[in-house]
């Protein structure tokens, strides 16, 4: 293991990337970062992630904003439902510990929205605290050295290597060592990540029921923005089918519409009110 551990840190170094939320062990801060990053390029959250915190500057800032506030400010992002659980995590980090990130991994993982990955990251770069982070990068770069002709490898062959390496001491380098290793790996050799058993091609955004429901989440926002109560599901139904006509797709009838619209009410993005439906 000390060859391999020589190796990331040598390759870490060599394509080391100066990222600005490598810049603060704020767990806040990490967190936000460790989140916005899940599935989204590094190129789109560069600029986002500064921005909330500008926004939303620590955990009762965000806990307390308007949930209308926190979607408008993730928009762009994707997968919204991160947005949410991230506000309603940082209200259980303000009542349960009075703000203060804990670098504890079962109360990290007990936080909506944080899983073990997240939980490893916000550990790793905030508290430098060894642990199993076991993302994209960090899986390709194991994929790579451990099986270089293996097909659907488990996790369950990888994390007992991940934490093997992980040294008790500067998880933080170690683990961006190993982030820049297995970014490189992906621009320079076929993807080894697609070699796990884990690795699913993301089902097509365009078209989707996930995709109608961003664009209904969008055309609540803008109604709020321009100081509307709400809209009908007669509006509703009326702008998300111009929306999929202006792409060539079928209008959604009214039952759909109105079955997204419950599903994000369920879901804490609106409430419904005198037949209109709000932030």
């Amino acid at each position: 293991m000390g060859d391999f551990r020589a190796l990331v840190l040598r390759e870490g170094a060599l394509h080391w990337r100066d990222l600005p939320w490598r810049r603060t062990r704020d767990a806040y801060a990490v967190w936000v970062s460790e989140v916005m990053l899940q599935q989204t390029q590094v190129s789109r959250v560069d600029g986002r992630w500064q921005r909330w915190l500008s926004r939303f500057p620590d955990t009762e800032a965000l806990a307390t904003a308007p949930t209308a506030d926190v979607l408008a400010e993730w928009q762009g992002l994707g997968y919204n439902r991160r947005a949410l659980a991230l506000q309603r995590a940082a209200a259980e980090v303000c009542s349960r510990w009075g703000g203060e990130v804990p670098g504890d991994l079962d109360a990290l993982v007990s936080l909506p929205g944080i899983g073990p990955a997240t939980a490893a990251g916000i550990r790793a770069f905030a508290f430098d605290l060894p642990g199993v982070y076991l993302e994209t990068n960090v899986r390709a770069v194991f994929l790579h050295e451990f099986f270089p002709d293996a097909e659907r490898v488990p996790d369950s062959a990888l994390v007992p290597l991940v934490r093997e390496a992980c040294p008790e001491q500067e998880a933080r380098r170690w683990y961006y060592a190993l982030l820049d290793y297995g970014a490189h790996l992906k621009r320079t050799v076929p993807n080894p990540s697609r070699r796990s058993a884990s690795h699913t091609r993301q089902s097509a955004f365009e078209g989707s029921r996930r995709q109608k429901r961003a664009a209904l989440v969008r055309l609540l926002l803008e109604a709020r923005e321009a100081g509307c109560e709400g809209i009908s599901l007669d509006d509703a139904v009326a702008s998300l089918g111009a929306l999929e006509r202006a792409k060539g797709r079928p209008e959604p009838s009214a039952e759909l519409v109105l079955d997204l619209l419950s599903d994000l009410s369920d879901e804490g993005f609106c409430t419904p009110v005198n037949d209109l439906w709000s932030c």
